[in-house]
């Protein structure tokens, strides 16, 4: 067996990313050295077994008398899954192994840099705020990257992360504090993400963040300076980023008549703008059809060998404006379903709608009260019903009604839905039931004070109260002391429950204690449901008011006494008590109990306290009469259908909590005591017959269900074998609960249950597309329903999106003040209007401030026009399979630049064409292409298959990678550029040859992005001259791009190309070194071989335009260069000397490396000076030892002090 040694001390860096490392190893397919999972030894490795010197930690020892392997690096690195080569094939592994190797030698020593002086821990030379400084400069490149990037490498934490997010632990811990991770607010984010994933956790456990104030041990330190951290962004970006100014508002004011297309005969404007680009698109779009289902066909019923694409909208919010997780559900499903129209499929996207009971009725109570001063039962039930519809008018959605009654009665029928008296969730500020899904779970570590609705103090909680029951009929005064968190309901006990093997109460079989307040004795019950070890071992019983006290009642036929009435007013309880409100009775019972010396303590208590989320009051388990749906045989079918893969759900990993869902379902709750909702078509049935027994609410007998009055009637008399005459009957004034309309969805916007044209061609729909926080209360409901109902399952496929939170990785809640309008990242809002929509909210005037704060910490400067383009692209970009989404609005306006990118290639593709273009009619590849447009195409054809493939596997960000890459770093950065010249040029064949290709780039790059960015591709294709005469009238319904289409995939291209490029960024970092902007140096190559000298060739031309070098000359095999070159390596085959001679000034470039040589030394002083200081072996965290170590040994920690090597040249 493989042997991990790490490190005994808890936070020692390199061992910390070992672990983390191992973890990964086990949640994937394994160590990446193929071996077994390693055991864990927290120890240095004997003697008897170490090589020789021994091994810093941590060490990996392959199996007994294997291979030892040392050093955080390459410990990681074998026990990573896949190594360096991550999830993304050999360009990912080279990205990895950059940031890896920054992480190591530049991330470190600048982290311990920083942190020693804000522990104390320096010699007097140091100077904190330039150590700060450094770490600003280390993390300048990650910031930039992580600004379009979730993580550093892919999709998913990788390798670079692990180093990455080890190296700036401590940092995060002791020196980046609020205002400083504000600043690096993308970095923050990415490492908030990181230390989030079960495997960091498993780890690392919680991290807390450096909070802003100072050890002892800081205090003589002078204040770290936010100026020193921010210093090292001060080095001059790129010279590319012209877009990413203000690029102002332009809008389009051509008169167009709603339905009109949109006139693009016009110059384009000089740079993207939203306003201009979306506007006059949709309302075409929608006037021609094109999103209707049977555009291009007869009717829907055509037979389509394409096939058919239906999904359906999850519930829409009708309880005011949106926010991100509906944008977020949006643009994917609009992005698969242009996806799906685009390859022809005939293709349904069906909104429903839904009442959303509760929702509703608490914010237009709000309303109310705010506005007028007035409680629902104040203007009465049909008052307050005409101001919901009037609330829901600014929510339209058809009516759904005749489906639910059908549902219901349907059900009821057969028994699926009865009537029964349970304990059930209940707000006693709403006077209803609520669903689980409504109920708040508040974790409570002791006692705390919480504000509940109807109460002017705030009321206690996170207490155990023991008090005593006296034995009755005891000589000896023995008492049975029980523990309770709500000592009002003791009111209602009626009985004290032990453990049958509990030997201390083994002699009171049989007895019985005595209730202090009320005329009842209460019997000792044996149960094993009791814990002997916790508290007393005894338990007070209540069953009317708790779940477990309910199936202890059940099993010993205990009576359930209800102490509480609707509003959470004590009754069936004597004087004082009666008529209390509950928590007051709280205070009334414990004063009680002291003052009849049967107190005997209390001490605070861990416990999850139930609120209704709508509410906020304390929920109250009460026992009510409700309607139910058996849910156990529907469950069974629900969870076969996963288990026979006739249903798919992805993630995959959410089939396993489907199944535990299924096989522990409950009975469902559907009736809620609610005005708003789609009322119960039950009536109550009173028979005005003598020798008809009055019935009782519980009695089912005396409940009928009709879908109207008239039939209830019929099936009354019936039942009871009276005439109709003697029947009256009280409809139910009950709703439904939201889900149960919501889980018709599938079928009844489709018309059931009549038979339609609709309901034949598009049910079963194709795929459920929404949120994993609602996989049971809406995805489980709707199968089972549509299973039961219509004998079919609603849809084949389930694909289930994370949860957005804020940039910080926090729920998003409108207390904090984090939650974002998706319309205000679209237009764009300042400071004062986000805090407005405050002051216009439901919020609680006391939480306004708190969300003003958050709000002025998160948006400053509020928030920047986006585009829809922009927030679509952005949204689906961020989603990964399973995992929450930590949102921030600056990576968003990251892809309004992106927008503005493609604007400007565009519209300088479409003059290189120029006016008189005319594209061929394929776009098959023809003439004499030179090596750079074959290069262009093979990375097209390769976008394409990406883009396929990732859509097929609602892998999102694969998509938007592909294409955003193809766009930016392939057409923009590289081909536009080779272009250049060849369209300046005097060869008409190439040029034209490379306008063809040019061409194909937009046309098919268009049409890829065009599920995600609608507006823009649309704005640019239509100024695109068409291959043909018949060509679609619109993008949206041109046909996407597919493999077969684009099979120009090109090896040997792309390997030339490759070489081009690591020459030109190898020429480029040389020319930056030396500040050589306005010069283009000559360049000479030298190469390995004959075969690599032959490439080298074919690309120079490429290498001068895209280095902005003069001439590239390839050397002759074994010829030296020219003197007063600095040397580069661009790849093992091919170095190159750039030529300084004249360009320079050779004893300034002297001058600077021997600046760096002493910095260098006065930091190896330094730390030598460190290590020898008094303290320092006990003082200084070990991690920061260990990577001082690393550095006095000429680790990884010294190789940044050293010259580079391409700084290193000669004079003659």
């Amino acid at each position: 067996m493989s042997i991990l040694y790490v490190s005994p001390a808890p936070r020692c860096l390199p061992s910390l990313r070992a672990l983390i490392a191992a973890r990964y190893g086990e949640a994937g397919a394994g160590p990446g050295w193929g071996g077994a999972h390693p055991r864990i030894c927290l120890q240095p490795p004997p003697a008897s077994r170490a090589p020789f010197p021994p091994p810093r930690l941590p060490a990996l020892e392959q199996g007994p008398g294997g291979l030892w392997v040392w050093g955080a690096a390459a410990v990681a690195q074998l026990l990573w899954p896949a190594g360096l080569g991550g999830p993304g094939g050999s360009q990912e592994a080279v990205l990895v192994q950059q940031w890896v190797s920054y992480a190591d030698t530049e991330l470190i020593p600048a982290a311990c840099g920083a942190t020693l002086p804000a522990l104390g821990l320096r010699s007097p030379a140091q100077d904190p705020q330039a150590a700060l400084g450094a770490l600003g400069k280390a993390l300048q490149p990650l910031e930039e990257w992580l600004r379009l990037h979730t993580y550093l490498a892919g999709n998913a934490p990788s390798l670079a992360d692990l180093a990455a997010v080890t190296a700036l632990l401590l940092p995060f811990r002791y020196v980046l504090d609020p205002s400083a991770r504000q600043i690096w607010g993308s970095v923050t984010r990415w490492f908030s993400a990181c230390v989030q994933q079960p495997e960091f956790r498993a780890v690392l456990g919680e991290v807390v963040l450096c909070s802003g104030t100072r050890s002892p041990c800081q205090q003589s330190e002078p204040p770290l300076s936010k100026r020193a951290l921010c210093r090292a962004p001060q080095k001059r970006p790129k010279a590319e980023k012209k877009e990413k100014r203000d690029l102002g508002v332009i809008t389009y004011d051509l008169p167009t008549p709603p339905g009109e297309k949109k006139d693009v005969s016009g110059p384009m404007p000089d740079s993207y703008s939203p306003q201009y680009v979306e506007a006059a698109w949709y309302p075409w779009w929608e006037q021609q059809g094109f999103f209707k289902p049977e555009y291009g066909r007869p009717s829907v019923s055509t037979p389509n060998p394409r096939g058919i694409f239906m999904m359906c909208i999850p519930p829409p919010n009708v309880t005011g404006s949106l926010h991100l997780g509906h944008a977020l559900t949006n643009a994917i499903q609009d992005s698969l379903t242009r996806w799906h129209r685009m390859r022809g499929e005939t293709t349904l996207w069906n909104p429903g709608c839904d009442h959303a009971g509760i929702a509703t009725q608490v914010v237009v109570e709000k309303k109310l009260w705010r506005e007028r001063g007035l409680s629902r039962h104040q203007l009465g039930r049909e008052a307050f019903l005409q101001e919901v519809w009037k609330w829901k008018e600014e929510h339209p959605g058809a009516k759904l009604s005749a489906a639910v009654t059908e549902a219901f009665v349907r059900l009821h029928e057969e028994g699926v839905i009865y009537r029964s008296t349970r304990l059930v969730n209940w707000s006693c500020a709403l006077n209803s039931a609520i669903s689980d899904i409504e109920v708040d779970k508040k974790e409570l570590t002791g006692r705390t004070l919480l504000s509940v609705p109807g109460y002017k103090e705030k009321v206690e909680f996170g207490v155990l109260v023991s008090f005593a029951y006296k034995v009755q009929d005891s000589d000896s005064d023995e008492e049975v002391v029980v523990a309770t968190t709500r000592i009002e309901t003791m009111l209602g006990d009626v009985a004290v429950a032990v453990h049958p093997e509990d030997a201390r109460y083994q002699h009171l079989k049989g007895k019985r204690v005595t209730h202090p307040f009320v005329s009842r004795s209460l019997p000792i019950v044996f149960d094993h449901f009791v814990d002997m070890e916790f508290g007393t071992g005894a338990v007070k019983i209540t069953p009317a008011h708790d779940q477990n006290d309910y199936e202890v009642g059940q099993r010993h036929g205990l009576e359930a006494i209800s102490i509480m009435d609707v509003h959470g007013a004590l009754v069936n309880v004597p004087p004082p008590f009666l008529g209390l409100p509950r928590f007051e009775a709280r205070k009334a019972v414990l004063a009680a109990l002291k003052e009849r010396g049967l107190f005997r303590g209390v001490r605070d208590n861990p416990m999850v306290v139930p609120l209704c989320n709508r509410s906020k009051d304390v929920v109250e388990p009460l026992l009510r009469p409700q309607w139910y749906v058996r849910c156990g045989e529907m469950a069974q079918a629900a969870s076969a259908a996963v288990t026979r893969g006739d249903l798919r759900i992805l993630p995959e990993a959410h089939q396993r909590t489907w199944h535990s869902w299924m096989d522990n379902i409950r009975d469902w709750c559907i009736s809620r005591q609610l005005w708003w909702g789609h009322r119960i078509p039950a009536y109550f049935i009173t028979v005005n017959d003598s020798a008809v027994p009055p019935g009782e609410d519980p009695d089912s007998r005396y409940w009928v269900s009709g879908r109207s009055e008239a039939e209830a009637l019929e099936k009354a008399a019936a039942e009871f074998g009276v005439s109709p005459d003697k029947i009256s009957l009280k409809q139910d004034e009950d709703v439904l609960d939201t889900w149960f309309s919501s889980g018709l969805f599938p079928f009844s916007i489709l018309g059931w249950p009549s038979q339609s044209e609709d309901l034949s061609v598009f049910y079963p729909g194709t795929l459920l597309e929404t949120g994993h926080d609602i996989l049971f209360f809406w995805v489980a409901r709707m199968v089972m329903l549509g299973l039961k109902l219509t004998g079919k399952l609603p849809f084949r496929e389930v694909y289930l999106h994370a949860i957005v939170r804020d940039a910080h990785g926090r729920k998003m809640s409108k207390s904090l003040g984090n939650v974002i309008d998706p319309l205000d990242v679209i237009h764009g809002v300042s400071l004062q209007g986000l805090h407005d929509q405050l002051l216009n909210s439901n919020l609680d005037p006391s939480e306004v401030e708190k969300a003003k704060e958050g709000q002025k910490a998160d948006f400053p400067a509020g928030i920047p026009e986006c585009g829809t383009d922009a927030l679509r692209f952005g949204l689906c970009a961020y989603t990964s399979q399973g995992r929450d989404i930590n949102l921030d609005v600056n990576r968003i306006l990251g892809y309004r630049h992106f927008c503005n990118k493609l604007w400007n290639a565009t519209k300088f593709a479409l003059r290189g064409l120029g006016q008189g273009f005319v594209p061929s009619p394929t776009s098959t590849p023809a003439g004499r292409g030179s090596l750079v447009d074959r290069w262009i195409l093979s990375r097209l054809a390769e976008a394409v298959r990406l883009s396929s493939e990732g859509f097929q596997a609602y892998d999102f960000p694969a998509v938007t990678t592909a294409q955003y890459s193809f766009w930016l770093y392939e057409l923009c950065d590289v081909y536009l550029e080779c272009l250049k010249p060849v369209l300046s040029g005097s060869d008409q064949e190439v040029a034209e040859c490379a306008r063809q290709t040019l061409y194909t780039c937009l046309d098919v790059g268009l049409r890829l992005l065009s599920p995600f960015m609608p507006f823009v591709t649309e704005e640019l294709f239509q100024r695109l001259p068409r291959r043909s005469p018949q060509a679609p009238a619109s993008l949206c319904v041109t046909p996407y791009p597919e493999p077969a289409e684009c099979s120009w995939k090109d090896p040997e291209a792309e390997a030339a190309l490759e070489l081009a490029l690591s020459i030109s960024r190898a020429v480029r970092s040389l020319r930056a070194d030396y500040g050589l902007t306005r010069t283009r140096p000559d360049c000479f190559l030298e190469v390995a071989d004959e075969a690599t000298g032959a490439v080298a060739s074919a690309v120079s031309g490429y290498v001068q335009a895209l280095a902005s070098a003069g001439v590239v000359a390839v050397l002759a095999l074994g010829a030296p260069a020219p003197q007063g070159c600095a040397v580069a390596l661009a790849s093992d085959r091919c170095s190159i000397h750039l030529q300084l001679q004249g360009l320079v000034d050779p004893a300034r470039e002297l001058s600077k490396l021997q600046a760096k040589q002493a910095e260098a030394q006065r930091q190896a002083q330094r730390l030598q000076e460190r290590r020898s200081a008094s303290g320092y072996a006990v003082k200084v965290p070990l991690e920061v030892q260990e990577a001082d170590e690393a550095k006095v040994h000429g680790g990884a920690g010294l190789s940044h002090m050293s010259v580079p090597f391409q700084l290193r040249w000669c004079t003659s």
